[in-house]
């Protein structure tokens, strides 16, 4: 058995004799290194027992990651409570993709996802469906509990059931939510410990409207890299209650902080679960303090580069949803698309649009809007469950003018940020410096 320093119970220990399996033993043995790592006292029971895994694609050249697939299928063994996933890389039918695009997709860059998926279903997925980035959102099901512990990877999942939900979890890699959710057991430290969840930062929000939650999110990311922030005066725009509207500005709030830095968790004045409980106790005594106003809103949307092979192209491309739209950002989307096109006198987008959503968010939104799905299909608007940045890491579409209101994608892609506003406008085929 290996020298470890943290505590181990008797269930635990036999796991690390080999008593339960040359491959269980492995997955434990690495969940105990990396607790170590940290100067984890002990391993804590996964209280919310579905987990998220963050590696959904099939690239040949993780044969470590299939290996491991492989001997956890060997042996029978899965995660008993299920598993989501992030979106899948491709989707042929909603982005379009050029012969050549299709054949270092299929052939290079995720030829082994068939054969993964199956991988992953002996293992513990909860279905074929159960790819995205918002597994918590109410259609997915993959939504923990206040002071739930959790073994899930994913960054901006993380941050929303840290910061919205009041769960606990840290920012795992891949593989390590998948052992943590077999073997039931994380490592206690982190964002799991009471006094790691108290604010480093109090971000004072002054701007005279409600900002970009894309661009707050971003300018905190930057500034406060992976501490905990505190953030106040966001409330008087977004109210005090965690309905569907504020839930969706803080998870995009959210997936930029965590994207353009390092944020595992926030709190908000009056909103978040704990700033609620907490008050402002939650601030350590020695926080630092940013303003964030209109002029440093404005400075750090200027500080994007515009990272297209041809500087003024025209757009060609735009993916709106990295993290996964929401079915309220489904139904404001459609809304701003169609009443943008009407105030142009025009029936169709001037350019490839695709809203990217939870397969399940998809299917309700069908299901309960099928008026509102036929004129954004009419308008030559698709609505995809693919993973934006998995699409354009195909070096083929590296020369197309891609275009998102996502600082997720922004930041790990060739993508340009725009503003919605400015979105709308490129859509009905007007120029936006």
């Amino acid at each position: 058995m290996i020298d470890h320093k943290m505590e181990l119970n008797s269930e635990q220990i036999e796991i690390l004799e080999g008593k339960q399996g040359e491959t269980m033993r492995k997955m434990l043995e690495t969940l105990v290194l990396f607790g170590d790592i940290f100067d984890a006292k002990r391993l804590v029971k996964v209280t919310h027992s579905e987990g998220h895994l963050v590696t959904s694609f099939g690239i040949p050249l993780l044969k470590p990651l299939f290996k491991t697939m492989e001997e956890i299928n060997k042996d029978g063994i899965k995660a008993e409570g299920g598993f989501t996933l992030d979106p899948r890389p491709i989707d042929y039918e909603n982005v379009k993709c050029n012969i050549l695009e299709k054949i270092v997709f299929n052939k290079i860059l995720y030829g082994k996802q068939k054969d993964y998926e199956e991988q992953l279903l002996k293992a513990g997925l909860t279905d074929s469906d159960s790819f995205s980035c918002t597994c918590y959102l109410k259609q997915c099901g993959n939504r923990p509990n206040k002071g739930d512990i959790l073994s899930w990877a994913e960054s901006s999942a993380v941050v929303f059931a840290n910061s919205v939900l009041g769960a606990r979890c840290n920012r795992n890699s891949g593989m390590l939510d998948l052992f943590g959710s077999i073997i039931g057991y994380v490592p206690e430290f982190g964002l799991l410990l009471d006094e790691n969840r108290k604010a480093d930062w109090v971000i004072e929000v002054k701007t005279t409207k409600i900002p970009e939650a894309q661009i707050l999110g971003s300018a905190i990311g930057l500034k406060v890299m992976e501490d905990v922030p505190y953030i106040v005066g966001l409330d008087k725009f977004i109210g005090t209650e965690l309905d569907d509207n504020a839930e969706d500005y803080l998870k995009d709030m959210g997936a930029a902080s965590a994207s353009n830095g390092a944020v595992g968790l926030f709190h908000v004045e009056n909103l978040t679960p704990e700033a609620k409980e907490q008050g402002k106790s939650l601030i350590k005594e020695n926080a630092k303090h940013y303003v964030i106003d209109d002029a440093e809103l404005e400075r750090v949307y200027k500080s994007y580069p515009n990272m297209w092979k041809k500087k003024d192209a025209k757009p060609r491309l735009c993916f709106i949803g990295c993290p996964h739209l929401s079915l309220n950002q489904l139904i404001l989307w459609h809304n701003r698309i169609i009443n943008g096109l009407k105030e142009e006198n025009k029936k169709k987008v001037s350019c490839q649009c695709v809203l990217t959503t939870a397969p399940k968010v998809k299917k309700e939104f069908i299901a309960k809007y099928p008026e509102l799905f036929n004129d954004l299909d009419k308008a030559g608007v698709k609505i995809a469950s693919i993973c934006p940045l998995m699409y354009t890491n195909n070096p083929l579409v590296h020369g197309k003018a891609i275009f998102t209101n996502s600082n997720k994608l922004r930041t790990y892609s060739m993508a340009r940020y725009f503003k919605d506003e400015d979105i709308v406008k490129l859509f009905c085929g007007k120029e936006v410096k």
